[in-house]
């Protein structure tokens, strides 16, 4: 189940790494200073005015061009490359030291079991047979959910989603929570949607579904006939699920019940023997995020030959482990979803592929044998310093609040007084020591793995919440902010600017480029209008006057409105709604961030760098942190499935809506990077 984080997610589908803060790219002689990223970056032929995205990243967009194994390339992308050389070595050297500690020892088998392309050839199916055995073994219903959980178990979200996580109306407890799922398309627009784009797609995964068949060796008449009825076992789930915006109203998604509502809701299903199956002990009761779609799998479990339900199970089974086996699934699976989907020509090579395997599996031991090698304490200490500058920025502005009532204004105060921050990495690590890694198989470590994480989630259940726990690794190139314990977590990655050390950038490039984009966009994120649900404890309840809510809805509708009247790729527009969250957060994250400048030292000298003032290099520094041009399917899929905003539109979006833009550059009326007044979004 996705955490219930408000993250910096970035407009790419892989979890980017980070490079050190303090020690990005070549160490160059200092006698040959680099050439300015901004300045560099810069397209001096288009008007900011007319499109300040062009404007900003026209040069870099120019001289570049899309991987063939990329659906989209930019910033995080750069980053990567150079965190990917440095990943392999520390896989290399744990080879050498794999005798002498235990977490050397399982990075080092690992990558030997993953790179091992002639074992993992000639075994084909044979690590998922096991199961695919129990699948087939299965004679009724309540045997068949007997498997269904232990496919949880491993991985394999079969049917529904579920997991353990904070209750949303009480932090203090953690609790298990049911939400839908069980699709093999991206989310359940797929099914429904008529635009050619969508369409195709739609029209392309039974015949994939047919192929994943084949390979598991039914003839061609048999694996269509399968094809079809688990893509209307599918279309019939989805059909029962919700849409991207509507997921984003807590208050509807939560539904605590007993297991004998549970049982009333979803009746046919033996619940209580299915999340023992997963691992929990007994369940008294469940947060169910959507009973509708729980009401419907009921029925289908009940009126489904159980024969399809196997073949469902079958095809999920070997869908998600395909990328972990032999060459004919793995380049299948990347035909279906790399190329149909996303848009990428190839895929990226064996060994960058092994690498976001482990990030999944293992991250965090390779975190911590990362840390060691690439964080600085200084730059440890510019981002803890630039965030409490941020906050302080916040607190003025909502001081100065002349639509917010005083008693609201309270309360939100001492929840941004009360919101931890955790920056560059975890203070203590998981304990990995009772997973075992072999060199076996691929597959059978990530299901080790996912086994791991599976208990290691149910363990938390009926315990205190850690709230010191990280749920991204300090390599990760992204941050959040998880509203039940009223934290921003950002992660050491998030700062890097590639091929440059933390102490080569200058303050009014950071406060756009991190204090703007990630630390304002991530503490705004507690406000936004899901955040500001939830109060200073992190729990969820309404804290706000009718007369602030309504305020508040009044003018983050206006931004809401902003954004779907943007086309993005033939008639596709970004859903407003659904963005809303990420949308306030940015613009948020401007003006908190571009308070927190102006009390610098740098915007105070106003010294000019490269011919760029440091208000302009602020704005220009915001634009680097979404420099990425993405494939038209790319695009498409995040249009459906993204609750972001494209990274163009991340920029000329909220800067219309930023006084302070305006004189920057020089912007006029009539130009298309200009809002009159009263158009402009009033809300922090």
């Amino acid at each position: 189940m996705a955490l219930n984080h408000f993250t910096r997610v970035l407009p790419l589908s892989l979890a980017v790494a980070l490079a050190s803060c303090a020690g990005n790219g070549e160490h160059k002689d200092p006698a040959t200073p680099k050439a300015d990223i901004l300045a560099a970056n810069a397209d001096t032929t288009v008007n900011p005015a007319e499109d300040f995205f062009a404007f900003a990243e026209g040069g870099w967009l120019k001289a570049n061009k899309i991987p063939d194994e990329e659906s989209s390339w930019g910033i995080a992308n750069l980053v990567n490359e150079e965190l990917y050389k440095r990943k392999l070595t520390i896989n290399e050297e744990a080879a050498k030291t794999a005798g002498s500690n235990r977490t050397s020892e399982q990075l080092a088998n690992f990558w030997a079991a993953a790179m091992d392309t002639a074992k993992i050839e000639a075994d084909g199916m044979k690590p998922l047979q096991p199961v695919l055995d129990k699948i087939n073994s299965a004679q009724n219903l309540e045997q068949l959910m007997d498997v269904a959980a232990y496919m949880h178990k491993i991985g394999v979200g079969v049917f529904f989603s579920e997991g353990v996580g904070q209750d949303e109306k009480n932090s203090e407890l953690m609790s298990y929570q049911l939400y839908q799922g069980g699709l093999g398309l991206p989310n359940r627009d797929y099914y429904f949607k008529t635009d050619e784009r969508t369409a195709k797609i739609r029209n392309a995964y039974p015949a994939y579904i047919r192929s994943i068949f084949m390979l598991k060796g039914d003839d061609s008449a048999t694996a269509n006939a399968k094809a079809e009825s688990v893509f209307k076992l599918e279309t019939a789930m989805a059909k029962a699920s919700r849409t991207i915006e509507a997921l984003r109203d807590p208050y509807a998604n939560y539904n605590k019940m007993d297991i004998g509502r549970l049982s009333s809701t979803a009746p046919g299903v033996a619940w209580q023997r299915v999340f023992t199956g997963i691992g929990l002990p007994k369940v008294d009761t469940v947060i169910v995020g959507q009973p509708e779609f729980y009401k419907q799998l009921s029925m289908l479990l009940k009126t489904t030959p159980i024969g399809t339900l196997k073949d469902y199970m079958s095809f999920h089974l070997i869908n998600d482990f395909a990328s972990y086996m032999d060459s004919k699934l793995v380049n299948t699976k990347f035909d279906f979803y790399g190329k149909t989907i996303r848009g990428a020509k190839q895929m990226r090579p064996r060994w960058k592929r092994v690498l976001d395997a482990e990030e999944q599996a293992i991250g965090e031991i390779l975190g911590q044998l990362f840390v060691k090698e690439y964080f600085n304490a200084q730059a440890k200490k510019r981002y803890e310093d630039m965030t409490e500058a941020v906050r302080a920025a916040y607190k003025k502005r909502m001081e100065n609040l002349t639509w917010m009532s005083d008693s609201t204004r309270k309360k939100a105060l001492n929840k941004l007084a009360g919101m931890t921050k955790k920056v560059g990495y975890p203070d203590k690590w998981k304990d990995f020591s009772s997973l075992q890694i072999g060199k076996n198989s691929f597959a059978e470590n990530m299901m080790k793995a996912n086994e791991w994480w599976n208990n290691y989630s149910i363990s938390k259940l009926g315990k205190p919440v850690d709230r010191t726990e990280w749920d991204m690794t300090p390599q990760t190139y992204n941050a959040y902010y998880n509203p039940s314990n009223n934290e921003i977590v950002l992660p050491a990655g998030i700062f890097t600017v590639p091929g440059f050390r933390d102490e080569e950038l200058d303050d009014a490039l950071v406060y756009g480029y991190a204090a703007a984009s990630t630390i304002g966009h991530e503490i705004t994120h507690g406000f936004d209008d899901q955040g500001r649900q939830f109060d200073e404890k992190g729990n969820l309840h309404n804290w706000w006057s009718k007369e602030d809510e309504a305020q508040f809805n009044k003018r983050a509708e206006v931004l809401a409105n902003q954004f779907s009247n943007m086309v993005v790729i033939d008639t596709l527009r970004i859903n407003g709604k659904a963005t809303l969250g990420e949308n306030l957060a940015d613009l948020g994250g401007i003006l908190i961030g571009l308070d927190a400048f102006k009390e610098s030292k740098a915007y105070k000298e106003n010294k000019t760098i490269a011919g760029y003032t440091p208000m302009q290099r602020f704005f220009l520094g915001y634009a680097l942190g979404w420099l990425y041009m993405q494939r038209d399917e790319e695009l498409a899929t995040r249009l459906l499935t993204d609750v972001h905003s494209p990274a163009k539109y991340r920029v000329n979006g909220p800067f219309p809506n930023v006084p302070e833009f305006y004189k920057a550059f020089n912007i006029p009326a009539g130009s298309k990077m200009f809002l009159p007044d009263s158009a402009r979004v009033a809300l922090w």
